[in-house]
């Protein structure tokens, strides 16, 4: 919770010096070298993790079902949440849902993939809508993790969780669910990280 209220604050100062700042250079190319060097980190410290990588090879097949599960009702509800947001199309909704709790990294994306077709007020605007319901996402999974454990099973508070099974909320999830969760739940959250740019640029581009 504490990193979402971090993220909050660092966008709050951002839009407060958009509003009295106005930089010459392309701030969308800049945007665009952070999410690349943010996703070498990635790679870079999953590849590294040789602890990872012992625990990933002891998983059954069977536990892709996870994962599929995640991306399956994350999009189902996504585009059922369009109903009440008439202002926004069904793929939109549906990209916003793609981040899967990776706030950072689709508000990013959505603003950059919607721009060209929706112009920048729009698009930031949908960016700021990914950003905002990611955080909420990962917030109430954090804070609502026993009652996820209770009433939906030990996998729930992993799928709950989205992109963040892997770090921020493998405590919660091994304290809820149990210490043998966790190679599911990094394995989970390695193949929904994958997934983020991929279903993000999709659904951006219907």
């Amino acid at each position: 919770m504490k990193n979402s209220l971090i993220v909050i604050a660092i966008f709050a100062v951002g839009c407060l010096a958009g509003t009295y700042w106005h930089p010459e250079a392309d701030m969308h190319n800049w945007s665009l070298c952070i999410l690349y060097a943010l996703m070498l980190q990635v790679g870079i410290g999953l590849g590294s993790n040789k602890v990872l990588r012992s625990e990933l090879k002891q998983l059954s097949p069977k536990m892709l079902l996870v994962p599929l599960a995640t991306i399956t009702g994350t999009l189902i509800f996504s585009a059922i949440a369009s109903l009440l947001l008439s202002q926004w199309s069904v793929f939109d909704c549906m990209a916003v849902g793609s981040g899967f709790a990776y706030y950072s990294l689709s508000s990013i994306l959505i603003t950059q993939f919607k721009e060209p077709s929706i112009g920048l007020q729009l698009a930031t605007e949908l960016g700021t809508i990914a950003l905002l319901s990611n955080i909420i996402r990962e917030m109430m999974s954090l804070v609502g993790a026993p009652l996820i454990r209770k009433y939906f099973g030990r996998l729930a508070p992993i799928s709950a969780a989205g992109v963040n099974s892997m770090d921020v909320l493998l405590p919660s999830i091994a304290r809820c669910s149990g210490k043998e969760m966790m190679p599911i739940a990094i394995f989970h959250g390695i193949l929904i990280d994958l997934s983020v740019p991929i279903f993000v640029k999709l659904f951006c581009s219907l």
